[in-house]
């Protein structure tokens, strides 16, 4: 099981994981899909039920969670959404993607991967996963139009 690059193939059913973990993630078109790997920095699935996309301090993308860590830190690679299918969990493919993504950046000369976690709603396995990698909380938001108070993470690599 190796990261692999996000191919045309892969579309359909990231699209479909994603709007299982709309709550988690934020919703997506297909087209909103196609458009995010087309702009990440990082876009890589492993073993067909994983996929993780990252965008680097410069990256083409209006999230606040990604402007709130653009305006803070000069060189970061941001996780945007990393979902895991039912069928594919308790095989490490999170984890494994995140090795992955800390590589890349490091080999890229980046001093940071940074995300975001709901905590309202509250996400305690995606708080307990990030803190056991290694994140640290970094600031916290309440994004109005979504309803949902988030914390921004970081690790230093």
């Amino acid at each position: 099981m190796i990261p692999a690059d996000i191919a045309d193939s892969d579309i359909d059913w990231i699209h479909a994981l994603n709007k299982v973990h709309e709550v988690e993630l934020s919703p997506l078109t297909r087209d909103g899909v196609v458009s995010m790997v087309g702009r990440a920095t990082y876009a890589r699935t492993i073993d067909g039920g994983a996929f993780l996309l990252g965008f680097d301090q410069n990256g083409d993308y209006d999230s606040p969670n990604f402007i709130w860590h653009r305006d803070r830190f000069a060189r970061f690679l941001y996780v945007d959404r990393i979902a895991v299918a039912a069928t594919h969990r308790r095989r490490g493919l999170a984890a494994k993607l995140y090795d992955d993504i800390f590589a890349f950046a490091a080999k890229r000369g980046d001093e940071r991967v940074v995300c975001e976690v709901n905590s309202d709603p509250p996400n305690p396995a995606s708080d307990a996963f990030h803190e056991a990698l290694g994140f640290k909380v970094v600031g916290e938001a309440y994004l109005d139009d979504r309803g949902k108070t988030v914390r921004y993470l970081a690790k230093e690599l």
